[in-house]
């Protein structure tokens, strides 16, 4: 009999124990400072140069290049190598999935990657921490070195869309998987939030894992407001058994 197909979508929530801080949570990086909210911003950021060098700055501050997996990043890639099919749908940019261990293609980054930059003229990719080097050398606000363009982290800021091939493979692993866990995410930010729904309409077993409340625990098999480093690795073993 196969094993049912696991799909983990996961939130800041997931990161917050390798010291990267989450948006919306008690402590929230938007709680503690909501105009940080416009170095994420596209609109703010394109039209800005102190926006700009305020977000490198932010970036260089924030550590995402340095964190290290902790116990849920490691426990989503235990599954995986157990045996059972999953897939990782992330709405975290630091990689950690896959420094963790899982193949970097079963997992989905939703919101792109903080550890590129693109160039958002000519579109040329580099890694974030060359350019964070540039900034440390006294550039505040580093340019594109092939045409001089606006340079921007790889992220998908407010105010972008979804890459629509990431998103579209996101939808079809939702309505294909068994069991669809949610963790460490608020489930407010759509469509990336949305994929819970697609899973439970399509027969998935719903489980959310978050510390708050979410617009989704009423459709939920089952709620987890326990820690995540605990909860989820314990959620995962029980899957593979």
């Amino acid at each position: 009999m196969s094993k049912p197909l696991v799909a983990v979508l996961t939130g800041a929530g997931v990161s917050t124990d390798s010291g990267i801080p989450d948006y919306r949570g008690p402590n929230g990086v938007w709680r503690r400072d909501p105009g940080a909210q416009k170095l994420v911003t596209y609109e703010y950021y394109m039209g800005d140069p102190e926006i700009r060098r305020r977000s490198w700055r932010m970036r260089r501050e924030m550590g995402t290049l340095g964190a290290e997996p902790n116990a849920a990043h490691r426990a989503v890639a235990e599954l995986e190598r157990s045996g059972v099919p999953v897939r990782v749908l992330t709405q975290n940019v630091d990689g950690l999935h896959q420094r963790a261990g899982m193949p970097a293609r079963k997992v989905l980054e939703l919101h792109g990657s903080a550890r590129h930059v693109v160039c958002t003229r000519c579109r040329a990719r580099g890694p974030m921490e060359d350019v964070l080097a540039r900034v440390d050398a006294g550039e505040a606000d580093p340019p594109c070195l092939a045409c001089g363009g606006v340079l921007k982290p790889a992220t998908v800021m407010f105010g972008e869309r979804l890459d629509p091939v990431v998103l579209g493979d996101a939808v079809a692993i939702a309505k294909a998987c068994q069991v669809f866990v949610a963790a460490g995410t608020s489930l407010q930010v759509e469509p990336a939030a949305g994929l819970a729904g697609v899973a439970a309409d399509h027969g998935a077993r719903l489980v959310v894992v978050n510390a708050e409340p979410t617009p989704y625990d009423d459709r939920a098999d089952a709620l987890v407001r326990e820690p995540i480093g605990t909860s989820l690795p314990r959620l995962l073993r029980e899957l593979a058994a």
